[in-house]
């Protein structure tokens, strides 16, 4: 893209730079440290220039805005024709309480519903189990059975409001449950939009919350791949994570990197299922982090889309140009919540919602400034959407597609983001491939010690974190605590009891046979589960039979 002649003439100013302008000022004042790097402890340059990307070609590497390969970005005019989906993740105690929280924020401009279920529901357990003790309510909504469904989304207008719901190990469970109450509200499948989370391989890598061995789970989601393509086409049945990667400690690039190669994986088992690569790419959706380093996670956004794309289009042969697009949510970075001064969180949350918007998400949660002390409050969660309302209404950053598009450093870091992907590619083919590797616990090590490394650094002094290891204060918070309904458990419990006592018990018995059948066998079960929740089985219920089935993971000591 670059003029060689040019680059030439470039090289030699740079170098009288460095020796005089540059020289000059360094003895006068000299940089405040012998070396700069990223959130991910990568070094930083002092000053980019075309020869930092002097091999880019333009068509090839960037191209534009809605075209392959979508660095610029999947849609020609991006937030100029409609802004992002404001998607505020929500969820705690019982249905009635989220749902009053859904409505709540829908009332002051939420787009769209994102769910957050408890322990026990993401473990697979009903609310009264043993192994549910204590864990009611504390990180999301707690959901046993159809009717906790019902309750959750009731009042809410399934056909005009997309929902996301962040559950992995019974994601096809809690899909077919939501499913069933929207049917139950007279609305067709064909009508719904929204996304299942259903990462079950992150959760391997990273996340922990698996039950069943990787094979089973792997059908189970490619069940609801194929499911969602004959009968609820808008719905996006993975949202393929790396959110809870880079939350575990990972760098940007180990994100990026283990979050792609999982999205492969699962076209690979889509294709061996039998089904088109283009029957079900493109209603594959991807889930990030977005960090403090304001440019590296640009760049993360944009290497992306570019990967992706190629990938999909090269190795897997994609025909149809919506497979090669690489949609994503994004949510601010928890992991970088302190509790210490928590009001400095709505800073952190608003560069890194900045940095969302800029790198091109379509869809985007800003965490709660007291999330490191509790469940977001009414309050907190306000500002949180106020944030993402202001950078779409006043900064202008919306107007534009791209705009950082071409900056030396942004293109720089992109192609070194890239370069990196592929590095781990190579390194997960040599260990034969996704599975195997989190079997010999490959991604686990490199996310322990990314996350070791990025601790050390904090306690040296090498990185700052304001108000913990700079400009710390002695002072206790002052800001409202959520407090949740002290006798929710108890009309959790009674509502339980109270299906298990008016449900159909035989039918009950024959839908839980059928599917204990079907997961011997080697039919789709999301038929079979639709029937079981229909007949007011339980979460635990019908986990208990795939437990059986399938049988329970244990992670092997790979340290």
């Amino acid at each position: 893209m670059y003029d060689k002649k040019k680059l030439d003439e470039l090289k030699g100013s740079l170098d009288k730079w460095e020796k005089t302008s540059l020289k000059k000022a360094l003895a006068q004042l000299p940089e405040r440290a012998d070396e700069f790097i990223t959130t991910s402890s990568e070094p930083i340059n002092r000053l980019y220039t075309p020869l930092d990307i002097a091999g880019m070609d333009y068509a090839s590497s960037l191209g534009l805005p809605g075209e392959y390969p979508y660095t610029r970005g999947v849609h020609p005019t991006l937030h100029r024709s409609k802004l992002w989906t404001m998607r505020m993740f929500a969820g705690f105690g019982t249905a009635e309480e989220t749902n009053a929280r859904f409505k709540y924020l829908l009332e002051q401009g939420q787009t769209g519903l994102s769910i957050a279920f408890d322990l026990a529901t993401l473990m697979g357990y009903d609310t009264d189990q043993p192994e549910a003790l204590g864990e009611f309510g504390k990180c999301g909504v707690a959901i046993s059975s159809l009717k906790d469904m019902e309750i959750l989304l009731d009042g809410i207008p399934l056909d005009k409001v997309s929902s996301s719901m962040t559950i992995n190990s019974p994601a096809a469970i809690i899909w077919a449950m939501y499913l069933a109450a929207a049917e139950k509200q007279g609305i067709r499948l064909d009508q719904l939009r929204g996304t299942t989370q259903n990462d079950i391989l992150k959760e391997f890598i990273a996340q922990k919350e698996f039950i069943f061995p990787p094979e089973p789970s792997m059908r189970l989601v490619v069940d609801t791949m194929e499911f969602g393509a004959q009968k609820v086409p808008q719905w996006n049945t993975i949202s393929i994570s790396g959110y809870h990667i880079r939350e575990a400690g990972s760098t940007a690039a180990q994100e990026l990197a283990f979050t792609l190669a999982d999205g492969l994986e699962y076209v690979r088992w889509g294709i061996a299922r039998g089904m088109d690569v283009d029957d079900f790419a493109p209603r594959l959706s991807f889930f990030f982090n977005a960090h403090n380093d304001f440019f590296e996670e640009i760049a993360k956004y944009r290497a992306a889309r570019r990967i992706w794309a190629r990938e999909m289009r090269e190795t897997f042969k994609a025909k149809d140009p919506r497979s090669w697009l690489l949609r994503f949510h994004t949510q601010t970075a928890g992991v970088s919540l302190t509790a210490q001064q928590p009001e400095n969180n709505v800073v952190r949350v608003a560069i890194q919602a900045l940095a969302a918007v800029l790198g091109g998400t379509q869809s985007l949660h800003t965490n709660s400034m007291d999330e490191a002390l509790a469940l977001p409050s009414e309050h907190s969660v306000t500002i949180a959407l106020r944030t993402q309302q202001i950078i779409a209404e006043e900064s202008g950053v919306a107007n534009t597609v791209d705009p950082l598009g071409g900056s030396f450093f942004v293109e720089a870091q992109t192609d070194r983001m890239e370069k990196r992907v592929y590095d781990y590619f190579h390194r997960i083919e040599e260990l034969g491939g996704v599975i195997p590797a989190i079997e010999k616990g490959f991604f686990q090590g490199e996310i322990a010690d990314a996350a070791y490394r990025y601790q050390r650094e904090i306690d040296k002094g090498i990185r700052k974190i304001v108000g913990v290891n700079a400009y710390a204060e002695d002072k206790p918070y002052t800001i409202p605590i959520l407090k949740m309904d002290p006798n929710g458990y108890d009309r959790q419990v009674s509502r339980l009891n109270e299906v298990r006592k008016t449900r159909d018990s035989g039918r009950v018995g024959q839908t839980l046979d059928r599917l204990r059948i079907a997961c011997l066998g080697t039919e789709n079960t999301m038929p079979y589960i639709m029937d079981c929740v229909h007949a007011y089985c339980t979460l635990g219920e019908i986990v208990g039979v795939m437990k059986e089935t399938f049988g329970v993971y244990e992670e092997a000591n790979w340290i």
